[in-house]
């Protein structure tokens, strides 16, 4: 709540700065008419589409793999609260391509050192699963939900994703192999 507070007001700041830098009244009604979407979710979907990209950099194929799901939500920029232990992330639901929906998650610490943040992906690679996460009022991640691996060759192999859903944790160094995602628990943005 604290980050997402700290987001909300300080760009929110930087709009009005800038708006009123621009001097303009019509610039401000052409703004607000032309998009209707809030600032934290215009952050939310620029942080999304960096976070893809760089996962597209990072791993070979992931773009097909991502291609092939039925949808994809992307929490970026999770980072640890040491004070009180818990992960923390806010991102989107993307289904063929445009945003269906804006969600949070926490967790216990995943293995995540010195704050550094790190963006989980959870591909829903069949239509049922797709389907049970977004009819459900609150999503839990359990056990079966596997964390994608890359082989010796640095790609993603289409026939490593069998699980109607898959997970990747990214972290500056790339793919974190090592870690759970169980415990996590995901919840609808209500904007």
């Amino acid at each position: 709540m604290r980050r997402r507070s700290f987001i909300q007001t300080g760009t929110a700041a930087l709009a009005v700065a800038g708006l009123t830098l621009a001097g303009s009244p019509m610039i401000l009604g052409d703004t607000l008419a032309a998009d209707s979407t809030s600032v934290l979710q215009q952050q939310i979907n620029a942080n999304v589409r960096e976070s893809l990209m760089r996962l597209y950099d990072v791993v070979k194929r992931s773009k097909e793999l991502v291609a092939r799901a039925n949808g994809v939500l992307v929490f970026p920029e999770v980072l640890l609260d040491s004070l009180i232990d818990e992960e923390y992330g806010e991102g989107a639901l993307h289904v063929g391509g445009k945003t269906a929906g804006y969600y949070s998650m926490v967790s216990g610490s995943l293995g995540l050192q010195n704050e550094q943040s790190k963006d989980i992906i959870f591909l829903f690679m069949t239509r049922d699963a797709l389907n049970s996460f977004r009819n459900s009022k609150g999503w839990s991640v359990g056990g079966s939900v596997p964390l994608l691996k890359v082989g010796a060759d640095g790609e993603i192999h289409k026939r490593t994703a069998t699980a109607p859903v898959e997970a990747i944790v990214l972290t500056n160094s790339g793919l974190m192999g090592d870690v759970s995602v169980s415990g996590i628990n995901v919840s609808r943005m209500k904007m």
